[in-house]
């Protein structure tokens, strides 16, 4: 158990950033999933920009890395543009 109250104060900001950071991402994760469903080019196209965001800010939280977020959001355009 910690002996400061720093320490503490730190235990507890962490677990509140864990529980943000853990729905941000599986919202993010639902969405790639429903992006990837679509067959109607127009919706597709019209709902990219949103999960683009989506990935840049976990990307930028250091939720997900970087070249990863790069990955998913190049998979997806192709995805888009190939419907």
């Amino acid at each position: 158990m910690a002996n400061h109250k720093s320490a503490l104060k730190r235990i507890r900001s962490n677990e509140a950033k864990r529980l943000t950071n853990r729905y941000q991402h599986k919202t993010t994760r639902n969405a790639i999933k429903r992006l990837r469903g679509m067959e109607v080019a127009k919706e597709a196209q019209e709902f990219l920009p949103s999960v683009v965001s989506m990935i840049d800010k976990l990307a930028k939280k250091n939720v997900i890395h970087s070249n990863k977020a790069a990955n998913l959001k190049s998979s997806l355009t192709k995805h888009v543009a190939s419907l």
